[in-house]
């Protein structure tokens, strides 16, 4: 009976070892499902302006960093005193990178002609806008800086 029992016990231990069996997985296996799961579009954490650095949560941090964008650039081109011939209701395009180091670049700026007949040094103004504010940190992916890109609409109004 003894030896029966033991027989028992024996079997349903090396019958059971299949069932704890894991299923293995190849790295490129799992390398591809895990970049397909990635959202390429978006990051988690937006570059930072000092202006911003308490600020906590995604949201809120874009939030920050495109009012600060924004009101740094009315600001610049508000204080250049320009006289203009005719109303102005017009929009300027920027678009612009920040890097994996933080640096802030404008790619282009898109501006209309009769914008451009009226305010010659608008692009002057906005570049030098843009050089003197630089992020203090990148936007990140997964913990990694990556290199992002925005377009910045500027509506241009004068009466």
């Amino acid at each position: 009976m003894k030896n029966a029992l033991l027989l028992l016990l024996i079997s349903i231990g090396f019958s059971s070892c299949q069932f704890f069996e894991t299923e293995k997985i190849a790295v490129e296996t799992f390398l591809e499902e895990e970049i397909k799961s990635i959202n390429w579009n978006d990051v988690d954490s937006y570059p930072i302006f000092k202006e911003c650095d308490q600020v906590s949560g995604k949201q809120e941090t874009k939030s920050c960093f495109e009012t600060t964008l924004s009101s740094h650039l009315y600001t610049s081109i508000n204080s250049e005193k320009t006289i203009v011939s005719s109303d102005l209701n017009e929009e300027v395009l920027i678009d612009f990178v920040v890097n994996e180091k933080g640096n802030l670049t404008i790619t282009s700026i898109s501006l209309d002609s009769l914008l451009q007949a009226e305010l010659p040094l608008l692009k002057t103004v906005i570049i030098k806008s843009i050089d003197s504010l630089q992020p203090i940190a990148p936007a990140y992916k997964r913990g990694i800086p990556v290199r992002t890109t925005f377009k910045l609409p500027i509506v241009i109004k004068t009466n």
